[in-house]
C-alpha cells in the first residue's frame, strides 16, 4: 500500500523542479492505404485528396502552438497513419516545414515512420535530404496468415524491399513486429524474429497484440471469429524475444524495445522520462506546462477548426503534483535498464521516491519483482511480462 497523501511532504518549490526547454516534438500524418483491423490510432484511408489541405492546416497549427517562433528540439518523430503515404513532393514540403519550425540541435534524432510498399527511391532521397536520420518500418510480421489477420496491406517481400531502400541511406533504422496474433504459434514467432534479424536492424520494437476496444479486430473477437492466443503462449513468445534478441546483440532497454548500444530511440526515452513534448496534427497528444492535451481525431473537424483560426485541442488534463509523480514513476519503470533513478525522479517531480513509495518498493522487492541498488529501482527480468501488476501500485 502507498503512503497516504496526508503523510507525504509537499514537493520542492515549483522553481526547483526540472523544467527547461521542451526537447521533443511529435508530428502526426493520418493518411493510410488501408485502416488495419487492430489499429486505434488517428488514421484513415481514402482521404489522400485532403493531404495538401492537411499540410496547410498542420503548418498553421504549428505556428499557433509555437506562437510564431521556431523551437529547436533534440528529437522529432513523424508518425501516423503512414507518413510515407504522402507523395514525394508532399514529403518534401513536410520535411521543410518541420525543419523550419522544429530545427534539430546538433546531433539530434529525426524519425519518420514508414510502411512497406509506400517507399521508393525518390521518397527515401527526399527524407535524407530533408534531414531525417532514422526510419521506423512497420513490418509487423513475415507470416502471410498473420498479416491477413492484422489486415496489413503488404506482403513479406515488400518488407525486404523496404529495408533494401533504407539500409543503404540510414545508419539508424528500426522494425516493428507484433506477437500474439490470433492463430499464430511459437514457431511462427521464432520465424518472424529470425527473418527480422536476417535484415540487420539496429533496433526492434516487439509488441504483444492488444485488442483495442472498438477496433474491427476487437469486434471480431467478440463475435468469436478470432481468439486471443493463450497466456502461456504469449509469455513464451515474450521470453523467446528477450533471449533471442539479447543473444543477437539487441538488448532490451524498455519492455518492448531492443537495440544495439547507441541505437535506442531517443525520442521515446523522453516520453518514458515523462518529459514535456510538443504534439501537432490530427489526434496528436502533447504535454506542455504540466498539461496533457489531445487534438480532435475527426479530420474534417480538425481542418475546419484550424481554418477558422480555432484550436484543434479536445480533452485536457492537468495532473496535481502527486499524481504526476506517480505517472512519472510508472513511465520510468518501463525503462528496464535505467528504471527509476532516485535523483532523476526528485529532479523531475520534486518528490523523494522513498517518501512516496517505500511500501510499494518493499512489497515488490519481497515478491522478487523489483530490484534496488540504492541509486535506482528497476523491474527484475522475471517481472517484465507482468510489469503492469507492478506499475499499477505506483499510480
Amino acid at each position: 500500500m502507498t503512503l497516504s497523501s496526508s503523510r507525504v511532504s509537499p514537493p520542492l518549490a515549483a522553481g526547483n523542479v526540472a523544467a527547461g526547454p521542451i526537447r521533443a516534438a511529435y508530428v502526426h500524418i493520418p493518411f493510410c492505404a488501408h485502416k488495419c483491423g487492430y489499429c486505434d490510432f488517428a488514421s484513415l484511408a481514402g482521404a489522400d485528396h485532403l493531404a495538401d489541405r492537411y499540410l496547410d492546416a498542420l503548418e498553421r497549427e504549428i505556428e499557433r502552438v509555437l506562437e510564431g517562433r521556431p523551437a529547436p528540439v533534440e528529437t522529432v518523430f513523424v508518425g501516423g497513419g503512414t507518413p510515407t503515404r504522402l507523395t514525394a513532393a508532399q514529403l518534401e514540403r513536410l520535411t521543410a516545414m518541420v525543419s523550419s519550425w522544429f530545427p534539430l540541435v546538433s546531433g539530434g534524432e529525426w524519425t519518420v515512420e514508414a510502411n512497406p510498399g509506400t517507399l521508393d527511391r525518390d521518397k527515401v532521397e527526399v527524407l535524407v535530404q530533408g534531414g531525417v536520420n532514422r526510419i521506423s518500418l512497420g513490418a509487423q510480421s513475415f507470416q502471410r496468415r498473420s498479416l491477413a489477420i492484422l489486415e496489413r496491406a503488404h506482403d513479406p517481400a515488400e518488407v525486404v524491399r523496404g529495408v533494401e531502400l533504407i539500409a543503404s541511406r540510414f545508419d539508424r533504422w528500426s522494425l516493428d513486429l507484433i506477437f500474439g496474433v490470433p492463430g499464430s504459434t511459437l514457431n511462427d514467432w521464432k520465424a518472424d524474429l529470425s527473418a527480422a534479424l536476417a535484415l540487420g536492424p539496429s533496433h526492434l520494437s516487439c509488441y504483444g497484440l492488444i485488442f483495442e476496444k472498438g477496433t474491427p479486430l476487437w469486434k471480431r473477437r467478440r463475435r468469436g471469429e478470432v481468439s486471443s492466443v493463450p497466456d502461456e503462449l504469449e509469455r513464451a513468445m515474450f521470453d523467446h524475444t528477450v533471449e533471442t534478441l539479447e543473444t543477437a546483440g539487441l538488448s532490451a532497454y524498455e519492455i518492448s524495445n531492443h537495440a544495439r548500444p547507441g541505437h535506442e530511440c531517443r525520442h521515446n526515452l523522453i516520453y518514458w522520462a515523462n518529459e514535456p513534448f510538443y504534439g501537432v496534427g490530427l489526434g496528436a497528444a502533447a504535454y506542455r506546462n504540466g498539461e496533457r492535451t489531445v487534438n480532435t481525431r475527426d479530420l474534417n473537424a480538425y481542418l475546419a477548426r484550424i481554418e477558422a483560426g480555432r484550436s484543434p485541442i479536445g480533452p485536457r488534463e492537468r495532473l496535481e503534483p502527486r499524481a504526476r509523480a506517480g505517472e512519472t514513476a510508472m513511465l520510468m519503470l518501463r525503462r528496464v535498464v535505467l528504471g527509476i533513478d532516485r535523483a532523476e525522479f526528485r529532479l523531475r517531480t520534486g518528490y523523494d521516491l522513498d517518501t512516496l513509495y517505500s511500501d510499494v518498493i518493499a512489497k515488490h522487492l519481497q515478491r522478487g519483482w523489483l530490484e534496488d541498488d540504492g541509486r535506482r529501482v528497476r523491474l527484475t527480468r522475471a517481472s517484465w511480462f507482468l510489469s503492469d501488476a507492478v506499475m499499477v501500485d505506483f499510480v
